[in-house]
């Protein structure tokens, strides 16, 4: 399924123009049981305050910072138990940097930063991003502070394929049309997962400790680590899954929480993979309507359903065709990275122009290099033919936190009725997708349920009408969930409101950081 993480890259974005990388990934994103569509009852509950002296060893540290990265900017290593049910199994170590309040005004504490994925790497956030664009009274008053989830980037970094073995995974077809392409799919999602566990000893050793609560937990620990009581924290797309179970399990130690491009953690993965595929095709749709307008157009003249059907034909003509790229290693432009570049350019209407640059190149020219691009940018692929481990911890987080989408190719034949309704253009491709955690190497650790936090100081839910990764209905579920949630809403297009260019949501969330008054429950900005 396509990740759930924070567009600050790729293309010019929130307080500063950047051009970096952003995320997605053909990834489930939770289930409650095989086949599920139901709701989850239960709710996370809240962990015991003897937690925090059982765990002394790891609480009690003080970080030894150097400078790294860009000027500004310091490192630091912190230890956490491989396993908080056995913390005599081990340690990992978790990389984690600030940049200092800059004044002037009294300094608030710290404020962490995640950008989602899972799998994004807060650091590479902070130093690329958020420690130097976020709006200066913010960052005057915080120390800005981000630690790289484990299994992510710097911290005990999953791997499970080499470049080669990754450019074959993304070019896979996703759309099969009998069983000898199910059977080559499903083959290649075993490869996937198996090289997980296989591919060096950090992947091995960390593959069972990879979950979201355990991540959660962390940051507690650097919490103390930097001194705070509270904990101050933005999070983005799946960081705010990452922030509201932490809310859940430390209520009384909730700071100001921003949770901007909410995830509904109690919905099983076939509704959360429907409602993803609907959100994708609610900004097609958009991006339809602004390009039928142009007499530019690549998708030609008429209705955004219209252009959706000609997309869909372009897409099948190059499952039985690709088209060439100018590529050094030789990649030609299938279905499977033509739809991951058009999906990747939903994220941000800022990027609308770059794609309809790229279709035009690549149905009237038939040379794909632009749609290569996008979809490069969104699976962090480097030119040298490198990838990130983004891709890799994205699948070993989500197939950890709940069981899997799919068990079965028949399971998804099943399904994909419900999901070409949710978006004609994109459904069958994002349900096959949802099959990769049938195989994983380990056992999901964890099911859907809700999150309430109760006692939690008030936290601030942010939800995008027209989000394609996380729906609008994500965030009013979880704000509606947490007992101290207020719901604010961005009437507009792309992942994620802060920073978008609305002065109402950033004098909301701005006010919020800087003074702890939050917005009224329900206040909505265009």
């Amino acid at each position: 399924m396509y990740s759930r993480r924070h567009p600050f890259t790729a293309r010019r974005r929130r307080f500063a123009p950047l051009t970096a990388a952003s995320a997605l990934l053909l990834a489930a994103i939770s289930a409650c049981s095989p086949g599920s569509s139901q709701t989850a009852g239960a709710s996370l509950a809240a962990l015991p305050s003897s937690d925090e002296s059982r765990l002394s060893a790891y609480y009690d540290q003080s970080p030894k910072w150097r400078e790294c990265g860009a000027p500004g900017f310091e490192c630091a290593t912190l230890k956490a138990p491989l396993d908080y049910d056995e913390p005599s199994a081990g340690d990992i170590d978790l990389a984690v940097s600030r940049h200092k309040a800059t004044g002037p005004g009294k300094r608030l504490g710290s404020l962490l930063v995640n950008p989602g994925g899972p799998g994004g790497s807060a650091i590479g956030y902070l130093q690329s991003y958020a420690g130097i664009g976020y709006p200066a009274q913010v960052r005057a008053r915080y120390d800005m502070v981000a630690v790289d989830p484990r299994g992510v980037a710097r911290s005990a970094p999953v791997t499970c394929l080499d470049g080669k073995q990754m450019d074959t995974y993304t070019q896979t077809d996703v759309t099969p049309d009998d069983t000898g392409e199910q059977d080559r799919l499903t083959a290649a999602f075993k490869k996937f997962a198996s090289g997980c566990e296989t591919h060096d000893k950090t992947s091995a050793r960390v593959l069972r400790h990879v979950s979201t609560v355990e991540a959660a937990r962390d940051m507690d620990l650097v919490r103390a680590a930097v001194g705070d009581e509270k904990l101050n924290y933005v999070g983005a797309s799946y960081g705010t899954f990452l922030g509201a179970t932490y809310a859940g399990l430390y209520p009384d130690r909730v700071g100001r929480l921003v949770l901007d491009g909410a995830m509904d953690p109690a919905l099983s993965a076939r509704e959360l993979n429907r409602q993803q595929t609907a959100g994708f095709e609610t900004a097609f749709a958009s991006f339809a309507k602004d390009c039928v307008a142009r007499a530019d157009c690549p998708l030609g003249t008429g209705t955004p359903d219209q252009a959706g059907e000609r997309l869909k034909s372009f897409f099948t003509a190059l499952d039985r065709t690709p088209i060439g790229t100018g590529d050094p290693d030789g990649r030609k432009l299938g279905e499977a990275l033509a739809t991951t570049g058009v999906i990747a350019a939903m994220y941000d209407e800022a990027a609308w122009p770059q794609l309809r640059d790229a279709l035009s190149s690549a149905m009237k020219k038939k040379d794909g290099a632009g749609l290569l691009a996008l979809s490069d940018s969104y699976y962090e692929r480097d030119p040298d033919g490198t990838y990130t481990n983004l891709m890799f911890a994205n699948a070993a987080v989500n197939c950890l936190d709940q069981p899997p989408s799919f068990t079965s190719p028949k399971e998804v034949e099943e399904a994909l009725p419900s999901f070409e309704k949710a978006s004609p253009v994109f459904g069958a491709g994002l349900a096959w997708s949802s099959l990769n955690c049938a195989h994983w190497p380990v056992p999901p650790t964890g099911e859907p349920h809700r999150i309430t936090a109760d006692g939690a100081a008030p936290i601030v839910v942010v939800g995008t009408t027209r989000d394609p990764a996380t729906p609008y209905p994500w965030a009013k579920s979880l704000a509606a969930q947490l007992s101290s949630g207020r719901l604010l809403t961005y009437d507009g297009d792309g992942h994620t409101a802060y920073g978008r260019g609305s002065d109402c949501i950033d004098g909301a969330i701005d006010t919020y950081l800087l003074t702890g008054t939050p917005p009224t429950d329900g206040k909505r900005c265009s």
